[in-house]
């Protein structure tokens, strides 16, 4: 179904609107199915990044800027999130002695355990959205979107 169709348009938009609306509807679309996913494990898009981010870090801390630049959402309080995932002892939170403004960040045990069993689920549902794209495509695709972003 084309995106006008989809959001009841009265006239067909220039192309370029199309595009933009069609991004726009779809990443919202991908998101809500995320999000409906991660609320059976009590866990938002963001909290599943920041875990992501920190079992990259393969057991080294990371500090909450490194957090931040890392993250697909910028826009996110980096500090509440990682205290949220602190009161799930999902993450540890420790302040440098020498430097109490330096706080370094790593998962815990609970949270590699936590995040293997919801990336299997992710893997399944991040299928499920593209099972309609080939491979050809999902390259193609990819492609364009950096393209876009150049």
């Amino acid at each position: 179904m084309n995106i006008e169709d989809i959001i009841k348009a009265k006239a067909e938009f220039p192309i370029y609107k199309k595009a933009i609306i069609n991004l726009l509807y779809s990443e919202k679309w991908i998101t809500d199915k995320i999000n409906s996913e991660l609320k059976t494990y009590d866990i938002s898009i963001q909290q599943f990044n920041v875990l992501r981010i920190l079992k990259g870090q393969n057991g080294k801390p990371a500090n909450l800027s490194t957090i931040q630049e890392r993250m697909v959402s910028k826009m996110s309080n980096t500090t509440r999130l990682v205290d949220k995932l602190k009161k799930k002892n999902l993450v540890a939170r420790v302040t440098c002695p020498s430097n109490r403004r330096k706080v370094e960040i790593t998962i815990t045990k609970e949270g590699i355990s936590f995040l293997d069993k919801v990336n299997n689920v992710m893997d399944s549902l991040e299928k499920e959205i593209t099972v309609s794209l080939s491979i050809t495509e999902l390259e193609q695709l990819n492609k364009l979107l950096n393209k876009l972003r150049d």
